[in-house]
C-alpha cells in the first residue's frame, strides 16, 4: 500500500476520486515546486548499458554516466523505463523489483507520486519469457484487424499484471521503401490497411489498461534512400493523404493516449520541434488530449544530430514549445538543463505547467494517485508472460499471414514425398522473430540466458508432418561462403520436392538483415542465398521457395522457375508450426500481401500507391510492375465472384452523393473442395482529379471464410468522405466527378468494376470525417459442389 505524506494528509483533492482527473491534476499542479515539476516530466533508464551494444540510437554516446538513485528521485518521477525489457528477468522477481523501486519513488517525494512504467510490445511484452507474436507486417497478411486487437488485449493484460501502464506501440508508419530496415515494423504500404489494423491493435491495448503509444508521429518511414533517420523529402499531400491518416484512425477509432514523435527532418524541420505538426495539427485540429513522449533521445538529437539547437536547455526549450511532453528514455535535457533555462526565464514556466497537466491527468486515468493504488499486485506468485491462451492468438495470426504467392500443384506436400529442406532459415528459431522481440533486441546481449521460450523451427515441424525430410543449410543467412551449396544441390537432386528457405536475421543497427538500422543497399536476397536459390533450381527438382523475411525480396526472372512460393514475414515464436501446417495442408493459406513483392532489386522501390507516371509507361526504360501485388494470395480452393452490383441509391445507382453513401455488393462462392478463406479487397479509382492521384487505392476489405459449395453476398457501405483527398489549396476535399469502385482479388487483380458520379459541390472535410467502409455478410443457401 501506498505510504501517505506529510504534505496531502490523506485528504488531498488530488486524491479524491469523486473528482474529474482534470480537477485532481488542477488542483496538485500550483502546490509543486519547478524541480517537482520538471520530475514529472523525463524518465529514467537504469538498467542501459553503455557498452555500445544497446537497443536505442547512439545508446553508447548518450549514456555516459547514469545518475544516482536516490538523487534522481528526489522531487519525484515521471516514468521508469524498460524494467523488463533491459535485461532477462525472471517476471515475478520482475514484477516486485518494480514494486520496490515504486515504493522508493513514491516515499522519496512530497505528494507521493507513483512513476508510469512504459515498455515496448510491438511483438509482445518484451520482456523475457514473454510470448513472442508475429511482426506487424503479418498483422498486415492477415488482414484481421479482430485477431490483431485479440493480440493486443492479451499482451496488454501480462503487461499491466506485471505493474506496466504504457506501451511503445504500435508503428503506424507506411512503408514507403522496402530497403529501410524498419519496414518489417510497419504494418504495410497502404494506410488504410495500416489505419484499420493499427486501431484494432490500439483498442485491445488500451481495453487491457494499457496506455497505446502511436509512433512515430510522422514520415519517419519516408526517408531518402530507404536509410534509418534519414531526411525526409516530402511534400504535404503525401504527408496528408499517405502517412496521417493511420494517426487519425488510431485516435478517434482506437482511443489512443499517447504520442511518440518521429525522428524525422521533413523539409529541413526535425518533427521534435514542429509545433506545426504536434501542437497545431495533432492537438489545436486534431483535439488530441493525452501526452506525447520523446522518441529515445530525440529532444537531444536536435542538438546532437540535427543541429537545430546549440545546447541541452535550447534543444528542450525546442521540443517544450513544440509540443513533446515527456522527455525518453532517461533524464537529459529536461533535467537540469531545463529548470536552469526556466531560472534564468529563457523557458517560460507555462509551457512546464502545460506538459505537467497532461501528464498528471494520464496518471490519474491510470490509477496512480488513487488512495487504494498498490506497488505489487495481488497474484504476482502466479504471474507468467506466456500462457496457453497467448499462444493460440499467436498461432493463429501466423496461419493468417503466411501468404501462398504461387502454386503450380506443387503444394499441399503429399505426406509420403521424399522432401530435401534446404536453407539458412530452415532450422533457425531466431528465423522466426521480429528485431522488437525480446530475444531478438535485448536477448542477444544476454546468450546465457537463453530464449526463454521454446521456438520451434521449420525443420521441427517439418519432420513431424513428413517422414522422409532430410536438411542441408546450403550456406548461412549473410556472408560470402558458398562451400555448403554442393551438398544442398546433392539432397535436392536426390529428393521428389526440395522446400527452400531463405530470408533474414532480425537485428538492430547492423547486426541484422532486416529491423532498425538495418537498412538495405538494394533487395537482393542477402548474402549468397541467391546463389543457393539458382543452384537449387537448376537441379530440376520441383522447389518449393518460402522467404521468412522482414521486408520483400526481389523476385525477378531468376526466381521464376519455382513451383511454388510462399511468403512469412517474421512468424513469432509459432511460425515454423504454422510454416508447416501450410505447407503440408493442414491449413489453407488465406494470407495477403501488405507490400507489393517487387520484380527488379535494383530499381528504386515504389509502392502500388502510384499515380499513373509512377506505372509503367513508355516515358521510362524502368519497368516498375511487382512481381506480386499488394493483395494478392492464393488458397488451396477456388471461389468465384459474380453479380457485381450498386445496392443503394436506387434512384440514380450511378450517383454518389458527395456528402452520401453508396453501398455496393458481390457475390463470391468457394467452388473448390476444401473449405477456404477468401479476402474480398475493394478498391477506388478517381481517373480525373485536381491533383495526381494513386490509379488505385484499397478502400475496404473483409475475410471470407466459406466451406466447399457455400455462397455469401458481401456488401460495402462506403462513406464519400472515404474518396477524399488533399485538394490545390491544400485542404481535404471530396470532389464531384466520375470515379470507379473495383472489387479485386488483389491490387492487381480487379474482378468487379462499378462506375459512379461524385454528384454535388465540392465539399471540404477534415478529421472528423467518415473514415471507415463499413461490410456486411450475408450468407446464402450452399450450393452443390458441381453448381
Amino acid at each position: 500500500m501506498r505510504s501517505q505524506s506529510l504534505e496531502d494528509g490523506g485528504a488531498a483533492p488530488w486524491r479524491d476520486q469523486r473528482l474529474s482527473p482534470t480537477e485532481r491534476a488542477d488542483a496538485l499542479l500550483p502546490r509543486m515546486s519547478l524541480e517537482e515539476k520538471i520530475a514529472q516530466l523525463v524518465g529514467v533508464w537504469v538498467g542501459a548499458d553503455a557498452s555500445g551494444e544497446g537497443v536505442a540510437p547512439h545508446q553508447s554516446d548518450m549514456i555516459s554516466e547514469l545518475p544516482q538513485w536516490s538523487t534522481v528521485i528526489q522531487y519525484g518521477l515521471g516514468q521508469l523505463t524498460r524494467p523488463f525489457g533491459t535485461a532477462p528477468v525472471d517476471p515475478v522477481s520482475g514484477a516486485r523489483s518494480l514494486a520496490a523501486s515504486q515504493a522508493q519513488i513514491v516515499a522519496a517525494s512530497r505528494f507521493g507520486i507513483p512513476a508510469q512504467v512504459h515498455e515496448e510490445c510491438l511483438t509482445g511484452f518484451a520482456a523475457w519469457r514473454a510470448t513472442v507474436y508475429p511482426t506487424p507486417l503479418s498483422w498486415g497478411a492477415s488482414f484481421d484487424p479482430e485477431l490483431v486487437e485479440a493480440m493486443a488485449d492479451r499482451i496488454g493484460r501480462s503487461m499491466r499484471a506485471a505493474g506496466v501502464h504504457q506501451g511503445l506501440a504500435p508503428v503506424l508508419d507506411v512503408t514507403r521503401d522496402y530497403r529501410w530496415g524498419r519496414t518489417e515494423e510497419t504494418i504495410g504500404e497502404d494506410p488504410y490497411l495500416v489505419g484499420t489494423t493499427g486501431a484494432a491493435y490500439v483498442r485491445g491495448l488500451e481495453r487491457a489498461g494499457v496506455v497505446a503509444t502511436l509512433k512515430h508521429f510522422a514520415g519517419y518511414s519516408a526517408s531518402r534512400g530507404g536509410r534509418n533517420l534519414a531526411p525526409v523529402p516530402m511534400g504535404r499531400r503525401e504527408l496528408a493523404d499517405v502517412i496521417l491518416p493511420p494517426f487519425e484512425m488510431a485516435l478517434r477509432l482506437g482511443g489512443a493516449r499517447s504520442v511518440m514523435n518521429s525522428y524525422a527532418e521533413i523539409d529541413g524541420l526535425p518533427v521534435a520541434a514542429d509545433s506545426g505538426l504536434l501542437t497545431g495539427l495533432l492537438r489545436d485540429e486534431w483535439g488530441f488530449t493525452g501526452t506525447v513522449v520523446a522518441d529515445y533521445f530525440a529532444v537531444r538529437f536536435l542538438q546532437t544530430l540535427h543541429g537545430v539547437a546549440g545546447n541541452a536547455a535550447d534543444a528542450a526549450r525546442l521540443a517544450l514549445r513544440a509540443g513533446i511532453d515527456v522527455e525518453l528514455p532517461t533524464v537529459d535535457a529536461f533535467g537540469e538543463p531545463l529548470v536552469e533555462a526556466a531560472r534564468r526565464g529563457e523557458v517560460d514556466e507555462a509551457l512546464i505547467d502545460c506538459a505537467l497537466r497532461r501528464v498528471l491527468i494520464q496518471k490519474i486515468e491510470l490509477g496512480l494517485l488513487d488512495e487504494g493504488w498498490q506497488e505489487l499486485p495481488d497474484d504476482v506468485a502466479s504471474l507468467r508472460f506466456d500462457d496457453e491462451a497467448s499462444q493460440d492468438v499467436a498461432v493463429r495470426l501466423a496461419r493468417e499471414s503466411v501468404v501462398l504467392l504461387r502454386n503450380t500443384g506443387v503444394l499441399p506436400l503429399p505426406v509420403a514425398t521424399r522432401v530435401a529442406l534446404v536453407g539458412p532459415v530452415a532450422d533457425d528459431p531466431m528465423a522466426m522473430l521480429g528485431c522488437y522481440s525480446f530475444p531478438n533486441h535485448v536477448g542477444v546481449n544476454h546468450s546465457d540466458f537463453g530464449l526463454g521460450l521454446d521456438i520451434p523451427t521449420l525443420r521441427g515441424e517439418l519432420a513431424r508432418r513428413v517422414p522422409m525430410l532430410t536438411h542441408e543449410p546450403g550456406c548461412a543467412i549473410t556472408g560470402e561462403d558458398t562451400s555448403g551449396i554442393p551438398a544442398a544441390v546433392a539432397a535436392a537432386a536426390a529428393a521428389d520436392v526440395c522446400v527452400l528457405a531463405v530470408g533474414d536475421r532480425a537485428g538492430m543497427f547492423g547486426r541484422g538483415t532486416s529491423g532498425e538500422g538495418c537498412d538495405a543497399v538494394d533487395l537482393r536476397l542477402p548474402g549468397v542465398q541467391a546463389d543457393l536459390v539458382r543452384a537449387v533450381l537448376a537441379t530440376g527438382t520441383p522447389v518449393v521457395l518460402v522467404l521468412m523475411s522482414g521486408r520483400p525480396y526481389a523476385l525477378g526472372p531468376e526466381f521464376d522457375g519455382a513451383a511454388a512460393v510462399v511468403q512469412g514475414f517474421f512468424l513469432g515464436q509459432l511460425g515454423g508450426q504454422a510454416l508447416a501446417e501450410v505447407l503440408t495442408g493442414a491449413v489453407n493459406p488465406s494470407g495477403r500481401l501488405p507490400v507489393s513483392v517487387p520484380r527488379d532489386a535494383g530499381g528504386l522501390p515504389s509502392t502500388y500507391l502510384a499515380p499513373p507516371l509512377g506505372r509503367r509507361n513508355k516515358v521510362s526504360s524502368i519497368d516498375p510492375t511487382p512481381a506480386y501485388p499488394f493483395g494478392h494470395g492464393l488458397s488451396y480452393t477456388t471461389f468465384e465472384w459474380s453479380e457485381a452490383t450498386v445496392v443503394e441509391p436506387r434512384e440514380d445507382p450511378a450517383a454518389w452523393p458527395v456528402d452520401g453513401e453508396v453501398r455496393v455488393r458481390i457475390t463470391v462462392a468457394n467452388t473448390g473442395g476444401r473449405a477456404g478463406t477468401e479476402v474480398v479487397q475493394l478498391y477506388l479509382h478517381d481517373p480525373v482529379a485536381q491533383t495526381t492521384r494513386p490509379v488505385v487505392r484499397l478502400i475496404g476489405y473483409t475475410r471470407l471464410p466459406l466451406a466447399p459449395g457455400e455462397v455469401a453476398h458481401v456488401t460495402f457501405g462506403v462513406p464519400a468522405d472515404v474518396a477524399s483527398f488533399t485538394g490545390l489549396a491544400g485542404q481535404r476535399i471530396v470532389e464531384p466527378g466520375d470515379v470507379e469502385l473495383r472489387f479485386g482479388r488483389s491490387s492487381g487483380d480487379v474482378a468487379a468494376a462499378l462506375p459512379l458520379r461524385l454528384v454535388g459541390t465540392e465539399r471540404q472535410v477534415g478529421f472528423e470525417r467518415e473514415l471507415l467502409t463499413s461490410v456486411r455478410i450475408e450468407p446464402l443457401v450452399a450450393v452443390p459442389q458441381s453448381a
